[in-house]
């Protein structure tokens, strides 16, 4: 199949797992034999376009700094400038087109209008679920409201979780036999090889590790609590939680209140490789999560080999719940996370037995070359619901 991919998230740009999914799907379609074209946005001095490993990749550029502060006008507008790319492909017609979330909407519709291609769109999180379902008036409505034209104009849809497509179905009000879960994937290989700095893996150390988007509900908070009440539980202890995001000026006063600037390091952007590093000598990873419709990152962590603790919320709990890879903890409830931080810190058999079920279960579940042979499944019935 010919399959046109839109994005607005893909390497090097890689906030959240977004760009992880669409990265690892559109290179294991390309292994199976098909056309990929993905279109994103250009970050600036990021990549040219490019073929990579069988995958073109157009970049759109889409810096408009004329436009107010607004995020649903100027990711609008950006969306002129992906159509705009896709003139590039100079007569390509894709089969499908696949729209991840809201932000590429305009541009799948357009183009889908324009080649008469079937518009597949898999949502990472939904804007209502992501406010506990509570919308505030301004642009959290108006991208609801945008998510629900999307799902109308999709010809199905595809979530990663029960907990996602159950989002999607209810809220936006479409036939449950149009929307399919297929999880995301990971490359254990990538995340257990050692770095090109680690010239042997190094013993894991009294390190906490967590990284992700800092936004409120990613519970980072949480964390910061939970280290708070362990430091004179624990010699040796440490914390990291890498990444960037709107949150992260709160959370550092947050850090800062609870008395533990010393031993949490909030280090912003680290590359691939420093995050590799990084799991490879942590003594656990946490994913404090208040809301997670997914989270890809657990997934890295159990292929880093690292032992792993999740809030017992959303996708975290469908992902490893009752599967032993991993403990859980009430959702928001940092003495809790701190107990079972201590837990595996504390003992080195429920640790090892941890690592063990987590790789057990993503050799299983969650190759690439498996998820993309669904979602050529779910390309087909689009295709054949289009008609002729």
């Amino acid at each position: 199949m010919r399959v046109l991919i839109l994005s607005w998230e893909f390497p090097p740009s890689a906030a959240g797992g977004t760009a992880a999914h669409v990265d690892g799907l559109a290179h294991a379609l390309a292994r199976l034999g098909h056309e990929v074209v993905v279109l994103t946005r250009r970050v600036p001095g990021g990549e040219p376009d490019a073929t990579l490993g069988g995958v073109r990749v157009l970049r759109a550029d889409i810096e408009l700094p004329w436009l107010p502060d607004n995020q649903v006008a100027s990711t609008a507008s950006a969306n002129h400038a992906l159509v705009a790319a896709f003139a590039a492909t100079n007569g390509w017609r894709p089969d499908v087109i696949h729209a991840h979330d809201w932000s590429v909407a305009w541009a799948a519709d357009v183009i889908g209008t324009a080649t008469a291609a079937p518009i597949v769109t898999t949502f990472h999180g939904t804007e209502r679920g992501r406010h506990g379902g509570h919308l505030k008036p301004g642009a959290s409505t108006d991208i609801n409201s945008i998510e629900w034209w999307q799902a109308y104009r999709s010809r199905r849809m595809t979530a990663a979780t029960k907990l996602m497509v159950r989002e999607i179905v209810d809220g936006f009000e479409v036939d449950p036999s149009h929307v399919t879960r297929i999880p995301s994937g990971i490359d254990p290989g990538w995340w257990r090889a050692p770095g090109p700095d680690e010239s042997v893996l190094t013993g894991r150390s009294g390190l906490v590790l967590a990284w992700g988007r800092v936004q409120y509900e990613k519970g980072f908070q949480v964390l910061a609590r939970a280290v708070g009440s362990l430091r004179y539980r624990i010699g040796g202890l440490e914390c990291t939680i890498a990444g960037r995001g709107s949150y992260l000026p709160e959370l550092q006063s947050q850090v800062d209140v609870a008395g533990v600037g010393d031993i949490v390091e909030l280090p912003g952007f680290v590359s691939d490789n420093e995050l590799r590093a990084a799991t490879h000598r942590a003594g656990c990873i946490v994913i404090p999560s208040l809301y997670e419709p997914f989270g890809i990152v657990a997934l890295e962590a159990l292929a880093s080999g690292a032992p792993l603790v999740v809030a017992d919320t959303g996708g975290l709990a469908e992902l490893v719940g009752g599967t032993g890879s991993a403990l859980l903890f009430e959702p928001g409830n940092a003495e809790h996370l701190a107990d079972c931080i201590e837990q595996v810190l504390t003992d080195q058999e429920l640790a090892d037995e941890l690592v063990e079920r987590g790789h057990e279960l993503l050799e299983a579940t969650y190759s690439w070359e498996a998820i993309a042979a669904r979602t050529l499944n779910v390309y087909g019935d689009a295709v054949a619901a289009s008609g002729p």
